[in-house]
């Protein structure tokens, strides 16, 4: 551990302890959260951790408190996240929208189960994916990024932590049991201070400060609570003083700069890997743990001279949609495993636009495929 309470080298760690850890190496300094299996090892390690670098680690009464407060710790000016799974992650749903509404930078971790209601506490599910963009109400745009072991539960929560800070958003890490759970090797490390995004400052005097204009680019520059500088901050459509506007154009000026600040900016946001789709004829969609699954079935595909190729989403919203099409125009087919009976397959198939055939491979949780399931289909999508 260095002097700053930072540890670094390779250790044998779960995605949940991993994901703690790459949040501290993010600069969080303020953890709120209800346990809930199977993001409970998050807030634990949190808990033991954060009094160690300087931060503070609160047990709420229950989810909805929990993202409230990671909100107002943000406007505090720290770095703030909290951790739960689906039950939970519907609670937050309310609070989630006003993160977005008061462009309040925080990050939020759902470790998916199965459901529906209390369903499967400790088995894995990925049924919390269309809820991500659409659980809150109202026109707004989210990032949410999916991890698919616990290096990488590490490595994108950092990328999670400055998405947020960059685009003033709350940003969610779309996690699952298992790999929340699994345990394998990670690499801890110290962020360099270049690699951390900051979130944009303001630059005028109190008396010019407008919390919510957006003179250059579409993130407004945020004041702090305590600083000096006069704002006010509503759920209800502001202008850019932050005070309610209750007509038509205050909302269309707002809800389209929340929404274009992500949209015009899905290059510098997306992310996903692909391999051996130049000559594929079925490309396998997944993302995940299932994403390492199907990874091992299109290498068997490929063992037996199937031209099948691979498309791992890590960034799930905003929606990789043009790669989609593209693919689209060389691939004859989309097949797209899941744990659920098929929610980001509606996102393949919109986007393939008829010009490729898209087969949802479904799972209803409780369990991974079995890579001979995804195989098999591979075969029947190219007969």
């Amino acid at each position: 551990m260095s002097e700053n309470g930072i540890i670094q080298g390779e250790f044998f760690m779960n995605g949940d302890e991993a994901c703690a850890e790459g949040a501290i190496s993010a600069g969080c300094r303020f953890f709120a959260g209800y346990p809930i299996t199977p993001a409970t090892e998050v807030a634990e390690r949190m808990s033991s951790r954060l009094p160690e670098v300087g931060g503070t680690y609160i047990q709420m009464e229950d989810e909805i408190a929990s993202m409230n407060a990671i909100l107002g710790a943000s406007w505090a000016g720290v770095k703030a996240m909290t951790a739960t799974s689906g039950p939970g992650f519907s609670l937050m749903m309310e609070n989630l929208g006003l993160g977005v509404m008061l462009e309040t930078p925080c990050v939020l971790v759902d470790v998916q189960r199965a459901g529906p209601s209390t369903g499967l506490p400790t088995a894995v599910g990925q049924g919390d994916m269309m809820q991500a963009r659409w659980g809150s109400h109202g026109t707004y745009e989210i990032i949410a990024i999916v991890p698919n072991s616990p290096q990488e539960m590490f490595d994108l929560t950092i990328t999670a932590f400055n998405l947020s800070e960059k685009y003033r958003v709350p940003v969610l890490i779309m996690s699952d049991e298992v790999v929340g759970h699994m345990s394998e090797k990670v690499v801890l490390r110290q962020t360099a201070p270049e690699e951390l995004v900051e979130r944009p400052r303001p630059t005028v005097p109190p008396e010019k400060y407008l919390p919510f204009q957006a003179d250059e680019g579409l993130v407004p520059p945020m004041a702090l609570a305590g600083e000096g500088y006069h704002f006010h901050a509503t759920g209800l459509t502001h202008d850019e003083r932050g005070y309610p506007a209750m007509n038509a154009a205050a909302q269309d000026r707002l809800a389209r700069r929340l929404v274009d600040k992500i949209r015009l900016n899905k290059k510098d946001i997306i992310q996903y890997e692909e391999a051996w789709v130049d000559d594929a004829e079925v490309v396998v969609c997944a993302y995940g743990i299932t994403a390492r699954v199907a990874r091992h079935a299109v290498q068997m595909a490929r063992s037996e001279g199937i031209r099948a190729g691979m498309l791992r989403l890590i960034t799930v919203w905003p929606f990789p949609e043009e790669h989609i099409r593209e693919l689209a125009q060389k691939v004859r087919t989309f097949l797209v495993p899941e744990i659920n009976y098929g929610q980001i397959v509606l996102e393949v198939e919109r986007c393939a636009c008829g010009e490729a055939n898209t087969v949802l491979l479904p799972h209803m949780g409780g369990g991974v495929h079995h890579p001979q399931d995804i195989l098999k289909a591979i075969k029947e999508a190219i007969q």
